[in-house]
């Protein structure tokens, strides 16, 4: 995958998030580490509001949900507010599908890729590999 300079790349998983700044160019990734954001992971899909069983996700799942929501509020925030302006998504695949629904128009329009992979607690050697390799 082709990222281009200064594209920020949201890592997240169900309950973490690690951003990053591409530094380099579009054909050899170097990424640098930006600070942590506040995540508010209390907003719950809908259609999982309803009490765990057999039939429903478990709390943990429910709340690696609310995560992803989370996440893609402050991402659609962030480029709304003009501070972000190409992003690249790697996620684990479910937390993926969940910030997919939440995707505003701005950020679906300045997206640059997206990559099905859970890559958190991976070194950033590890991320940039995956990167390149997409």
């Amino acid at each position: 995958m082709q990222i281009p300079q200064n594209t920020v790349i949201a890592v997240a998983d169900g309950t973490k998030l690690s951003l990053f700044q591409n530094d380099g160019t579009a054909l050899n990734v170097k990424l640098k580490a930006l600070p942590d954001e506040e995540i508010d992971s209390s907003k719950i899909a809908s259609g999982a509001r309803h009490s765990s069983s057999s039939a429903n996700p478990d709390d943990s799942q429910q709340a690696e949900d609310g995560f992803g929501s989370g996440v893609t509020d402050m991402l659609n925030r962030q480029v709304l507010d003009g501070k972000i302006t190409s992003l690249v998504i790697v996620a684990a695949p479910r937390t993926l599908g969940e910030m997919r629904k939440g995707y505003h128009k701005q950020l679906s329009a300045i997206l640059v890729g997206e990559l099905d992979k859970d890559l958190t607690g991976h070194s950033v050697q590890d991320i940039e590999k995956a990167l390149e390799a997409a």
